[in-house]
């Protein structure tokens, strides 16, 4: 009754899975991954999380030692070994994390054994998250800027997370439901941890351009569907004001998918009119599920009990 981990072609119980403490992805931060999740116990879009892993690591120029196919393989053997310890109702965060190995003692530091590779899963944290698409998320701008791309490649989806992290715990005290969207060092919103933002005015859907943000999978989806719906969409550049001037704001990841905005900077949306989530957003909402087989929002509220 443990999870099964994939380490360098051996799978092995979670708590037999180890690294070595000289591991660059550990000692440097020097490492990429990616992560899906499951909808019903089936994956959504592995094989272009799997192209965007590979992208990163071509970037990075890390090499992984094995194909995008077979990434997959292991991947879908992974959720297969641990299927049978999901409980109903659940489904799997799963990621690919590959780093560029071990430290040479005695070397240089550009210096690395081969690569590690590991394939991992766990239940996505429905209960907690579950308030947050039941209520709306507020947003807060942390003094923290992202990284800027002549720093690093933002679609390069790295180990390296401190950037976010700070900027998530300078908001977390702020409510609740706190999640931070850092600005680029130009001024405009860039990303959040793990997640894109969308804000609606006047109809219209705007969200960062792709030159200062990873776009994620699930941003992609939403761009999709808005587009089959009739909604115009923009890919510019955003102002915090903007977005505090809003009617509706959201954020997609993997894991929420989507998941709605109630106030950004303290100011409720809508001018406080905003019901959760939103009209766009919850046409959206539902083109999502309606694309994955299953309904998100009702999955994860269900969640509370």
């Amino acid at each position: 009754m443990e999870r099964v981990v994939y380490v360098n072609e051996e799978f092995l119980p979670e708590s037999k899975a180890c690294v070595s403490f000289r591991d660059r992805g550990f000692v440097l931060g020097d490492a990429v991954f990616d992560a899906e999740r499951t909808f019903d116990g089936s994956i959504f879009r592995l094989e272009a999380h799997i192209s965007r892993l590979f992208n990163s690591l071509d970037k990075a120029k890390i090499n992984p030692g094995l194909s995008q196919s077979k990434m997959i393989e292991i991947t879908h053997e992974v959720l297969e070994k641990n299927r049978d310890l999901l409980r109903p109702g659940e489904d799997y965060w799963i990621m690919q994390r590959v780093t560029r190995g071990l430290n040479i003692v005695g070397g240089e530091l550009w210096q690395s054994s081969g690569p590690t590779v590991i394939v991992e899963c766990t239940p996505l944290p429905l209960k907690a998250r579950a308030p947050m698409i039941r209520d709306g998320l507020d947003i807060f701008t942390p003094d923290t800027r992202r990284v800027p791309p002549e720093c690093l490649d933002p679609n390069i989806k790295s180990h390296n997370y401190l950037n976010l992290v700070l900027a998530d715990l300078e908001v977390r005290e702020q409510s609740g439901h706190a999640w931070a969207v850092l600005l680029d060092t130009r001024g405009f919103l860039s990303e959040g941890i793990g997640s894109n933002i969308f804000i609606v005015r006047d109809g219209v859907l705007s969200t960062p351009r792709v030159d200062f943000v990873l776009p994620g999978i699930s941003r992609e989806v939403v761009i999709a569907q808005a587009e089959r719906l009739g909604i115009k969409v923009e890919e510019r550049d955003i102002l915090p004001d903007e977005a505090k001037e809003a009617d509706e704001a959201f954020i997609t990841s993997t894991s929420f998918c989507i998941c709605p905005v109630r106030s950004y900077d303290g100011v409720v949306l809508n001018q406080g009119q905003q019901n959760i989530p939103g009209p766009i957003t919850g046409s959206l909402s539902d083109a999502f599920s309606e694309q994955v087989g299953l309904d998100f929002r009702d999955q994860y509220i269900k969640a509370l009990g």
